[in-house]
């Protein structure tokens, strides 16, 4: 791949999310506002290796996608007229949507987005839809990426896709953000979006980087919004925490050269401590709306119970593993499960732990998921277990798209060769 080519990849999942928002407020179709999209993007294929990255790329895109939703117009894609309509009508709605894609350069299109999301949250849609169209559009997530996710197989997600625009461009459900019980009604699969934003952000699932940070500060911007606009809602000041909390660790979770560091070893000096006191403070506005135990507060409490401790040795595992225990009362997940295991491991040693893990064998959605035989791993190497622990790395070496991890997880198969 060309630099070009990787600049126009780049930029493309910085401004996809805000140019489909963007060009649906004008559309008011989902469906049509991604194809117009995509068309500027082949566009900018096509043109920006001859003439240069524009300085302002997302203007470019913008003004390109207008073009063709007026080559769409023409086409009779966007207008159904009578023949003896079709001039004037044509003439006037050409200039109407030229001055209101126009508009849409110039305007901070922030609400937009929240608007794609809570458009593509509609109840017309299931849940599973709902949560893989907005993980689609909001944040420029392939179908792969999105499936590994939700740990299903990639055609099924992509028919999920399918069948959401075409539901929604068939339902005409408005481009809006709903109020009053409308918008508490879709507030559950929306926080599902946007928490599931966060964590593609906050360790990738694919590419060449341990973390993708824009995305979090698109989760954590969505997130900040919601708790503006839903002030009595404890579940969003939960969420909120949680991700405060979570992306306070950035700046340690990151090597000089871009490699991953996990928690036990992070320099907690670079903890963002502001950020954890901004997630502390809506942890307690949570907890005080009467929401600490549910699913996104108990998981932001278990991060503070990290944010507490000056260094590794000093985290409250026991208090996690109770926390996890609670979590699962409500919110049962093997990957839920898999985290406690983990905490099991810590408080009460690798035994444990593996014990706790193993009653996780036969889980279907974790036969594929690289953190099972990750952890396992870990496990065995502590109890000294080199020759299982170096097939249980291999195995999950298979299983990761991500090269830092995959350069995580081949320290750790060197090192289990050199112990035993």
């Amino acid at each position: 791949m060309s630099d070009t080519h990787k600049a126009i990849e780049a930029v493309w999942k910085i401004e996809s999310t805000r140019l489909i928002a963007g060009i649906a407020r004008v559309t008011r179709d989902i469906g049509i506002a991604e194809e117009l999209a995509q068309d500027a993007l082949v566009a900018a294929l096509e043109r920006w290796p001859d003439e240069g990255i524009p300085e302002k790329p997302a203007a470019w895109l913008m003004t390109a996608a207008k073009r063709r939703a007026i080559d769409a117009l023409r086409r009779g894609r966007m207008l159904e007229l009578k023949h003896g309509e079709i001039a004037r009508e044509l003439e006037f709605q050409q200039q109407r949507l030229g001055e209101a894609m126009d508009q849409a350069l110039d305007q901070v299109i922030d609400d937009d987005v929240l608007r794609l999301i809570f458009t593509a949250c509609h109840p017309v849609l299931a849940v599973e839809g709902r949560v893989a169209l907005t993980l689609r559009l909001a944040c420029g997530l392939t179908t792969a990426e999105i499936a590994r996710s939700f740990l299903v197989p990639e055609k099924t997600l992509g028919q999920r896709i399918f069948r959401a625009k075409k539901t929604l461009s068939e339902a005409h459900v408005p481009f809006e953000t709903p109020r009053g019980d409308e918008l508490r009604k879709r507030l559950e699969s929306v926080l599902s979006v946007v928490y599931l934003i966060f964590n593609e952000g906050y360790t990738a699932t694919s590419g060449d980087e341990w973390m993708r940070a824009s995305l979090c500060e698109d989760a954590l911007r969505l997130g900040r919004m919601l708790a503006e606009i839903l002030p009595e809602e404890s579940e969003v000041h939960g969420l909120l925490a949680l991700m405060e909390l979570q992306a306070s660790r950035t700046a340690a979770r990151r090597g000089p050269t871009g490699e991953a560091v996990l928690l036990s070893e992070q320099d907690r000096s670079l903890w963002d401590h502001a950020q954890i006191e901004r997630g502390m403070a809506a942890l307690q506005r949570a907890q005080q709306l009467g929401g600490g135990a549910h699913s996104y507060a108990l998981q932001a409490a278990i991060a503070a119970c990290h944010a507490r401790a000056y260094t590794a040795a000093e985290t409250d595992w026991e208090r996690i593993v109770l926390l996890y225990d609670a979590l699962l009362q409500i919110s049962p997940s093997p990957i839920v499960a898999l985290n406690r295991a983990v905490a099991v491991g810590m408080a009460h040693g690798p035994a444990a732990g593996l014990h706790a893990l193993d009653a996780l064998a036969a889980e279907q959605a974790l036969a594929n998921y690289h953190l099972l035989p990750s952890v396992r791993g870990d496990l065995l190497m502590k109890l000294g277990r080199y020759a299982e622990a170096r097939e249980e790395l291999q195995r999950a070496l298979a299983m990761t798209d991500n090269v830092r991890e995959h350069e995580l997880l081949s320290r750790k198969l060197k090192q289990a060769m050199f112990i035993d």
